[in-house]
């Protein structure tokens, strides 16, 4: 009977995270617009760093460019999509929905501005 009912709640989970990906996240990239995508889980230490550093950047960019955080230790399916190897992984697309760069590691609030700028520009 245990094992039944952890099998169920295990289900339940993954078509609970499915449903709100599917209805919550925005298409990627964001049609016509420069988008960043950070790819990460919430208990990595150096996607915890990075945090506040997105959470400021998402209003100074707002209506120019989307910047989206995908959790891929509650969505793993994003990882194989993206083909990730570590994390952070921060995917910037141009506004032809093109990938311009890719960038593997922690990542400063400069060099973000710096590419958002960048391709914002061309």
């Amino acid at each position: 009977m245990r094992t039944v009912q952890l099998y169920l709640l295990a289900l339940m989970t993954v078509l609970l995270s499915t449903t709100i990906h599917a209805e919550g996240a925005p298409e990627i990239p964001v049609k016509d617009m420069v988008t960043m995508v950070d790819l990460g889980a919430d208990s990595c230490i150096p996607c915890k760093l990075m945090a506040p550093i997105i959470k400021k950047l998402e209003p100074e960019y707002k209506g120019r460019a989307a910047i989206v955080f995908i959790d891929v230790w509650k969505d793993p399916e994003q990882a194989q999509k993206y083909g990730l190897r570590v994390i952070p992984t921060q995917i910037f697309y141009g506004k032809s929905g093109k990938e311009r760069y890719r960038h593997v590691g922690f990542m400063s609030e400069e060099e973000i501005k710096e590419q958002l700028d960048t391709l914002l520009a061309n």
